[in-house]
């Protein structure tokens, strides 16, 4: 396409919110008009379902729960006054609480004030709040914050250690929404074990952000922990950034939480025009449509030139692939959708893989996030007469775009001013729109995941049968093989799993011990338990 036409293009195709100062750039998607009024019924359909969804639908009917994360940027969405006043009264109550921490007027037993937070969570209740914190905590925080989201213990000691002999100043925050989810189970755990190690009261330094009645919430009122936060079943992990799961953490930091709410309930009117043109979400999931022909037949590049977003691409991974990365449709047909999601930061991706983006396998689109602010100061110096720093960073976002379509490869981009809370709770607002719109384009539930269940039982399966592994060995008194071993642990058909666990309980000196020729499984006789 000739250059002035593409710049025609850009001018047709170009959204600008004159509020959040936001642009929308899809004119690097090759889709026609004709496209747009083929999908216009789907899009007719999306937005009854999403006028349904905050109407306060059943929206996911495995767990009969609604879904209501847009109400908390807006309560008076929410479809009965006790939800309003629940939501106002759980924000009022984290900000009462924040300012008492950073006050000193809740502090720890041997401290005047607490200085680091200890989140411990998993998925949603991790991912969100790690790429707000990286995107919008100030230099010099009220508190420092560290995060446990695995159940790696090489990785939950690195953590401790950083801390060290700050722990005595340090509030754990355990966010579980059943609070039986064994990664924040386990890790809260093996911190209240390192608080314990320092003679220190687990309970005068934890907080609980979970749903009423739960494990979690049983255990924080029976050991008296600090405070406790609630979590609403019409929130799901990857859209909970916006409720306490994220607040919390996030106003704990210094940063602006009611700036990031504005953000989003700004975006979110936005996102409500029927006008599948003048909606950026609309737009996003149009673009989504159309490069991978319905059926995500191409992955979703997400390329932030800005170091404070490195983890939007992390955070967007989740989002979209656990909501729309489904087996069935809404007509229990198998469709296997999803749309892959991975990225870097600009420039380094100049570096690292923009390589294969540009020349090798077609297989992608890009999304670009430009952000026009190069520092907050406006103190740049000049490298070269009249280029700075911040001018390279632009240069080379453009440059790449501009590459990539040459060679057929298509872009999106979206540019904000400034990387600000509320521009934060904003982009946050519009790609949790936007998975609604795809989701109901391609005619799957984005808000159940049934595979994590799937995952989540398949793992107990292996710990029940470490168990019986263990009793088998010690029952049986004598070295036994593989097989033999498998077959008295009640799991005959399931040896590859048995040899797996003992090899792991060995390596960590459980007590068993492996001996024979370890190129040759079968051959391996197993002692000890």
């Amino acid at each position: 396409m000739e250059t002035a036409t593409l710049w025609q293009r850009y001018q047709d195709w170009l959204y600008y919110h004159e509020g959040l100062e936001l642009y929308l750039d899809v004119s690097r998607m090759r889709f026609d008009s004709e496209l747009l009024e083929t999908l216009k019924p789907k899009f007719d359909q999306a937005f009854k379902n999403m006028e349904a969804l905050e109407g306060g639908a059943i929206a996911n009917p495995d767990e009969n729960r609604m879904v209501g994360h847009y109400w908390l940027r807006d309560p008076e969405l929410a479809p009965t006054e006790e939800l309003r006043t629940e939501i106002a009264e759980g924000l009022e109550q984290i900000e009462t609480f924040v300012q008492q921490i950073h006050s000193g007027a809740i502090r720890p037993p041997e401290a005047p004030k607490f200085t680091d937070l200890l989140a411990i969570g998993i998925g949603g209740s991790a991912l969100g709040p790690q790429f707000v914190a990286s995107a919008l905590a100030p230099e010099n925080p009220p508190l420092t914050i560290h995060f446990i989201d695995n159940t790696d213990p090489a990785g939950i000691d690195r953590v401790l250690r950083s801390i060290q002999d700050r722990l005595k100043s340090t509030l754990a925050l355990v966010t579980s929404k059943s609070g039986g989810t064994p990664e924040p189970r386990n890790g809260m755990l093996e911190v209240k074990h390192a608080y314990e190690a320092q003679g220190l009261n687990f309970a005068q330094y934890v907080v609980a952000t979970t749903m009423e009645g739960s494990k979690m919430d049983e255990l924080a009122k029976a050991e008296g922990w600090l405070a406790e936060f609630p979590m609403y079943d019409w929130v799901g992990g990857r859209t909970s950034e916006l409720s306490a799961v994220g607040l919390l953490p996030a106003a704990l930091q210094g940063i602006d939480i009611r700036a990031m709410l504005a953000g989003a309930k700004e975006m979110d009117a936005a996102t409500r025009v029927r006008d599948i043109q003048n909606n950026p979400a609309a737009l996003l999931a149009l673009c989504w449509y159309y490069s991978g022909d319905g059926q995500g037949k191409k992955d979703m590049v997400v390329l932030p030139y800005k170091d404070s977003l490195l983890l939007f691409s992390r955070y967007l991974q989740q989002l979209l692939m656990e909501s729309l990365g489904k087996e069935k449709d809404l007509d229990g047909q198998t469709v296997h959708q999803g749309i892959a999601v991975y990225g870097n930061k600009g420039s380094t991706d100049q570096h690292a893989y923009v390589q294969q983006l540009r020349e090798g396998v077609p297989n992608f689109f890009a999304t670009f996030i430009e952000v026009l602010e190069d520092r907050t100061d406006s103190s740049s110096i000049e490298l070269e007469p009249g280029i700075t720093s911040g001018d390279y960073l632009s240069g080379f976002l453009q440059g790449t775009r501009q590459a990539l379509y040459e060679n057929h490869r298509d872009s999106i981009t979206v540019t904000i001013p400034q990387v600000n809370p509320r521009t934060v709770g904003a982009l946050i607002a519009l790609y949790e729109r936007a998975v609604g719109f795809y989701g109901s384009l391609v005619n799957i539930n984005a808000y159940h995941q049934p595979g994590v269940e799937a995952g989540k039982k398949a793992a107990a399966s292996v710990l029940k049968l470490q168990t019986q592994v263990v009793a088998a060995l010690k029952a049986a008194g004598a070295p036994l093989d593989l097989a033999t071993l498998a077959a008295k642990a009640g799991a005959p058909e399931q040896v590859e799993t048995v040899y797996k666990i003992v090899r792991h309980l060995e390596a960590n000196h459980r007590g068993i011990v492996l001996s024979g020729d370890r190129s040759k499984p079968s051959s391996l006789k197993v002692s000890g338990g």
